[in-house]
């Protein structure tokens, strides 16, 4: 005996598998055969879909690092990329395309594709959305981009669950670490380091910078001839914790 037809509103379709989406392109790379593949930061965590058609598509344009798009994607249970349907171009910010701005905006979005993960709903997703559009919108209009890069990238970290230890060393346990770990990007002890020991005005920024907000880091900034030991402690942190991040020498050349 057949079984009857299943009802209207229970048969899958494609509009029920169709969703929008809100976020900022952090990642785009073509593929062999042409398509386009971006990565995207939501506040529903991150997306990875593709555009078909690639760089000739008619959403290419709209599909550039840093804009804001509006997606309409379309992707099947078990899918590992979701197709964009339709984009749609919801805010860019031209100046993070200043050679003095732009190396700091790629750093954050290769941290923030690295720290975040796709699905992440809810406070966190959004958390992690509006830490990022901030940092970005601050690295592109904010008169000293490299403090902007610096806070926020310690605070992407912070969110992520990812904050060094600096209160004690981190091979012996000793209290009130002031040198640098050349390996780790932490803090080490007088008895444990051969490095010269950090500034006040750095150490400050490392004790206080998760538990400080983003605007009283914005106001306490560290002298820029005090931020070289920072951005090196960042960056072997970030390469033992987190992963490689490509930035970097760009970031060094600027």
């Amino acid at each position: 005996m057949t079984q009857p037809p299943l009802p209207h509103t229970a048969r899958p379709t494609r509009r029920q598998r169709s969703t929008s989406r809100s976020g900022v392109v952090l990642r785009r790379w073509k593929t062999p055969k042409g398509d386009l593949i971006v990565s995207l930061l939501t506040p529903q965590g991150k997306l990875r879909a593709i555009a078909r058609g690639g760089l000739r598509g008619k959403h290419a344009g709209a599909l550039n690092l840093f804009h804001h798009v509006g997606l309409q994607v379309y992707a099947r249970p078990g899918d590992d990329l979701a197709v964009i349907q339709q984009a749609n171009l919801e805010g860019a910010l031209p100046r993070l395309a200043l050679p003095e701005r732009h190396a700091y905006a790629h750093l954050l979005a290769e941290l923030a594709d690295l720290l975040f993960q796709e699905g992440e709903e809810g406070e966190y997703g959004q958390q992690a959305f509006d830490l990022f559009t901030a940092a970005l919108r601050g690295t592109a209009h904010h008169q000293d981009p490299e403090w902007v890069a610096l806070v926020m990238s310690y605070k992407l970290l912070g969110l992520a669950g990812f904050p060094p230890r600096t209160r004690a060393c981190v091979r012996c346990g000793a209290p009130d670490p002031a040198h640098p770990d050349p390996f780790g990007g932490e803090l080490l002890c007088g008895r444990c380091s051969h490095q010269r020991a950090l500034s006040p005005s750095s150490l400050e920024f490392l004790r206080s910078v998760m538990r400080r907000s983003v605007r009283e880091n914005m106001d306490c900034p560290v002298p820029a001839e005090d931020r070289a030991p920072l951005w090196q402690g960042l960056e072997r942190f970030v390469g033992v914790q987190v992963g490689k991040v490509r930035s970097w020498p760009h970031l060094h050349a600027g």
